[in-house]
């Protein structure tokens, strides 16, 4: 079981027990944090697309540890005017490790749409 979920404005592909690096959050290290912009969820053969987000569904998380990046370096010169600028920028990253993908919404909403086709066919019946 798989999920796209949406975290600080990017996708991300997530799954039970993976371990990935995030835009910085605003927790301290040990804190549990749920994000609820599911875009897509997959269990086995079934998948559910949200329009634009999957109702109902969830991903648990917890912070692991705030990190920094590699090492990025910005060189500027202007050549003959005695000009070098050397700085370096390291970005800022949470450490966050997926604990539990929920699909309640998912099957909730597939239901939904299941059942209207069925009101739709007895308004016409009678």
């Amino acid at each position: 079981m798989y999920a796209i979920v949406e975290i600080a404005g990017k996708q991300y592909k997530v799954s039970q027990d993976d371990t990935l690096y995030v835009a910085t959050q605003e927790a301290v290290a040990g804190t549990k944090v749920t994000f609820d912009r599911v875009l897509l969820i997959a269990d086995g053969e079934n998948i559910t697309v949200g329009s634009p987000a999957v109702e109902g569904a969830s991903v648990q998380a917890v912070i692991v540890d705030h990190v920094k990046g590699d090492k990025v370096l910005v060189f500027k010169k202007k050549r003959r005017k005695r000009y070098k600028v050397k700085n370096g920028h390291r970005q800022p990253y949470t450490k966050i490790k997926i604990e539990a993908v929920s699909a309640t919404g998912a099957k909730e909403k597939a239901s939904k749409k299941a059942a209207k086709p069925k009101a739709a066919a007895e308004a016409a019946a009678e």
